[in-house]
């Protein structure tokens, strides 16, 4: 530490001892973006000049405070570069001229994002059946960037065959892709060590790699291979823009040795022209995929709308997306929203069965920068998901007990904690091949969750190999049907059954958050429920079970049961002064046997008639079935030791 840093952390110790705050030389050193080593001088200094214990422990706690924050902050600018650096890109995909100029700006950006010494994109050449460098940045070995590959050679040989991200921490010691020793000369030429790689995907296609690479060891992040993903899906959006630019430019000069033609298709190449100014536009402004639907709706005069996946019709949605093109659906057209593998949700086109081609592919763009939409604002999506996450873990754990300062924060979630709530319980049912598949898994139950949250003023987090969800009790809705609803939807998102498990109602969070853990294990015993018998898929809340619900149910409802089970009888027998109940017990003890029934009860058998007919009335006519009797038995029984506690 030099001198003018000590004398200034003394300085600034010496302040805080004459003020009534710990936190002011740390919001000093905020103000100005100091490093981190600068903070623990502060504490250092003052120690040595022998400021009271209690005094250090409260800089030990503000210093702490501060840390917290500056790395909050620098989480949050970092975020910022990399949606800023998306929205360039889209901005540039936007205006596309220069496809070069696109691709170069994609792994400069890359580069400087994920902070590597290389960063390059290599595409595939069908007509050799190789793949070569097609744009380098931050490379100085020749040989390196004239590389040629076989196809199924080194890493991004098995990126292209997977279609999937890979890393590796040390390339020449990892054994899982073929070395051959013309691609370990470049590498080594290159002196990389460290490379992450992900594919640039058309449709089901893979068309090239992206990289990024470090001349030491280094172990790449899952954000960062996000990131990387989102780069490559753009560029493989510009490769796919300028390949149809091109073919743009061969109709266009067709139609220009076609008079006739250029006269019969001048208002839908217009349409195009249209579309293209209009969604260009609506990228450069910020605009909303319902915006680009709107926007659509007016080129092709019909109408389009965004729809969620589990909303669009199944087998015209799977078609889009394994064509790559909008598909007929009846009189409709359905262009499927999609990243990578990932089902974001379709273009759907009302009523317009004679769709020419054009109008086809302006669709499907349509459809595209949708998704560049809904990727580039993925990032901000997370950072919320991540916070909805972290309110619903302290609720579980009770660990913030302010009622107000809970309510703050769900308030600015768009969640209410004093409306009547349900916590829910989902697991993935599905099989899984491995660990890698089974934690991607999860992470897309918990991503369709955060969203499913989002979109419903509720609340998600990751759980004990699951997720649980808190979400609202709309008027007239049950948890049963909350339970089930959320088991089908979470279902189709992820393309897995999900089996839910509710808890009852539950209301006044913010003053009791304690009840949210009770909550959380009512619904957890729920799911296991549904799973031992084989409902996997389905929802269910406590009540669902019947009198087996008393076993799963938090609060054991015992009232409630007798009450849903053979509170008509009871009621009935407190306004008329009857006996049915009396006469129910007996008939179970007697075997159900009217005959034994009036002995026991000293009547008339067909008294015992009359009143068995009224139960039935009161009851239902399955009331003797094995299920309603054993259930009506135990209410009976539970019934009796309620009045004889009471009295």
């Amino acid at each position: 530490m030099s001198r003018d840093h000590v004398q200034s952390a003394d300085q600034a110790v010496r302040h805080t001892d004459l003020g009534p705050s710990a936190e002011a030389p740390f919001l000093e050193l905020l103000a100005r973006g100091a490093s981190a080593d600068a903070y623990e001088q502060l504490v250092l200094a003052a120690r040595a000049l022998g400021l009271p214990a209690e005094r250090i422990a409260e800089l030990e706690r503000a210093k702490l405070l501060a840390l917290r924050v500056r790395s909050e902050l620098e989480g949050r600018r970092r975020r910022e570069a990399e949606l800023s650096a998306l929205f360039e890109t889209a901005h540039d995909l936007a205006g596309l001229r220069d496809l070069d100029a696109v691709l170069q700006a994609i792994v400069q950006r890359a580069r400087s994002l994920l902070g590597t010494d290389v960063a390059y994109l290599s595409l595939n050449d069908p007509a050799r059946g190789d793949t070569y460098m097609r744009v380098t940045e931050g490379s100085v070995a020749a040989r390196f960037q004239q590389l040629r590959l076989g196809m199924g050679e080194g890493l991004g040989g098995l990126v292209a065959q997977t279609a999937r991200p890979y890393v590796t921490d040390d390339y020449f010691k990892d054994a899982r892709f073929q070395h051959t020793s013309s691609i370990d000369a470049g590498v080594r030429d290159e002196g990389l060590v460290a490379i992450l790689g992900v594919p640039l995907m058309l449709g089901h296609h893979v068309i090239g790699v992206l990289f990024a690479a470090d001349r030491r060891a280094r172990v790449f992040e899952r954000e960062q291979i996000a990131l990387l993903g989102s780069f490559a899906a753009l560029a493989a959006a510009a490769i796919d823009t300028a390949n149809l630019l091109t073919e743009t430019r061969s109709a266009l000069a067709g139609l220009e040795r076609a008079n006739e033609i250029i006269q019969d298709r001048s208002a839908v190449i217009e349409r195009a022209s249209d579309v293209h100014d209009r969604l260009a536009e609506l990228v450069l402004r910020g605009g909303g995929v319902h915006d680009v639907a709107a926007a659509v709706s007016e080129v092709l005069e019909g109408t389009v709308e965004f729809t969620e996946a589990h909303t669009a019709p199944p087998s015209a949605l799977e078609a889009s997306r394994a064509e790559g093109h909008a598909v007929r659906h009846q009189d409709d057209w359905i262009a499927a929203v999609a990243a990578g593998g990932e089902l974001l949700g379709a273009l759907v086109l009302r009523g317009h069965p004679g769709l020419d081609p054009v109008d086809q592919r302006t669709l499907e763009r349509a459809a595209m920068v949708t998704s560049l939409l809904l990727l580039a604002r993925r990032s901000a999506a997370e950072a919320e998901q991540r916070v909805r996450g972290e309110l619903l873990d302290d609720l579980l754990d009770a660990r913030d007990r302010d009622p107000r300062l809970l309510r703050e924060r769900a308030a600015r979630l768009r969640a209410d904690l004093d409306a009547t709530q349900v916590v829910l319980a989902a697991r993935l049912d599905g099989p899984t091949a491995d660990a890698e598949q089974e934690a991607d898994a999860r992470r897309r139950l918990w991503s369709a969750a955060s969203h499913l949250a989002a979109t419903r003023q509720g609340l998600a987090a990751a759980r004990d190999g699951g997720t649980v969800l808190l979400l609202p009790l709309a008027p007239g809705d049950t948890a049963t049907d909350l339970a089930r609803r959320t088991a089908r939807q979470l279902g189709t998102a992820v393309h897995e059954a999900v089996t839910v498990g509710a808890s009852a109602p539950v209301e006044h969070l913010a003053t009791h958050p304690d009840a949210v853990a009770a909550a959380y294990a009512e619904g957890r015993r729920c799911l296991d429920a549904l799973r031992l018998l084989g409902r996997t898929g389905d929802g269910a809340a406590a009540e669902d079970f019947g009198f087996l619900g008393l076993l799963l149910a938090g609060d054991r409802d015992i009232a409630g049961f007798v009450d849903r089970t053979i509170g008509q009888v009871v009621s009935y027998d407190e306004r008329r002064g009857t006996d049915l109940v009396r006469t129910l017990d007996a008939y179970f003890a007697c075997g159900m046997s009217p005959a034994r029934t009036k002995d026991d009860l000293h009547v008339h058998v067909n008294t015992v008639a009359q009143r068995l007919e009224r139960v039935g009335r009161l009851l239902g006519d399955d009331w003797q079935s094995p299920a309603r009797a054993l259930e009506i038995q135990l209410a009976l029984r539970l019934h009796r030791l309620a009045s004889t506690a009471q009295h």
